[in-house]
């Protein structure tokens, strides 16, 4: 049998432009709000080997995204369950697309629930917008309420994921949303933009009541001093 250090990941490319565009907003995003911290790994389109039978029979399954938490930050060539401790995502992400659909509404939702016990299960169709997130309660997925404004809290990542611009988004606590790296330089610029121009009204505003005291005989100057 093949040694399991160095496993390659066995995941086809992404579907479709859509399933794209999604994955890279939900790692970048999480991956900037997370800028700093080093105890966490961000698999993507990535194998999980978790038995070694699977290396014969090849019965390989790859999250579209998945989220382990408290371990060392490295870069993997596939997440090798019997290699990480044990170890098995706390948090999973599946893109549904009319080829896998079937499969994560069915065979993996019962994989990652009885053999994985991942706490929290997502799924999420870029096309049709559905969006149905699970968690573990005794051994059993519970379906996630929704809020009014359809999002769903999850406790692996201590923020809502929900619907914004037709992507799925994170959100906080307080039901602000979690801008991506772009968002934020914008953001940034535009506060630095307003702070410019809040100066240069109050200097336009010196200047008129300078005007003004100069206007009835009063050296603004002398005032200073």
């Amino acid at each position: 049998m093949p040694s399991a250090k160095g496993l390659l990941s066995d995941e086809p490319e992404m579907e479709s432009s859509l399933h794209a565009s999604q994955m890279l907003l939900l790692v970048s995003i999480l991956e900037w709000l997370w800028l700093g911290r080093e105890d966490y790994f961000i698999g993507y389109n990535l194998t999980v080997y978790f038995n070694r039978e699977q290396l014969k029979t090849k019965d390989f399954r790859g999250p579209d995204f998945f989220l382990v938490k408290n371990v060392v930050q490295w870069p993997r060539p596939s997440w090798v369950v019997w290699e990480e401790g044990g170890r098995y995502p706390d948090l999973i992400i599946e893109l549904l697309s009319d080829s896998t659909a079937q499969s994560d509404r069915t065979t993996k939702k019962a994989l990652y629930q009885d053999i994985f016990r991942t706490p929290e299960y997502f799924w999420f169709s870029p096309e049709s917008l559905e969006f149905v997130g699970w968690r573990l309660q005794g051994s059993h997925y519970q379906e996630i309420p929704g809020n009014e404004q359809g999002w769903r809290w999850s406790e692996a990542l201590g923020l809502y994921l929900g619907i914004h611009d037709r992507k799925l988004r994170y959100f906080g606590p307080e039901g602000e949303l979690i801008p991506t790296p772009a968002e934020a330089a914008l953001q940034e610029r535009q506060k630095f933009v307003q702070a410019q121009q809040q100066v240069e009204l109050e200097r336009q505003k010196a200047e008129r009541l300078a005007a003004h005291l100069r206007s009835l005989g009063v050296d603004p100057e002398q005032l200073l001093s």
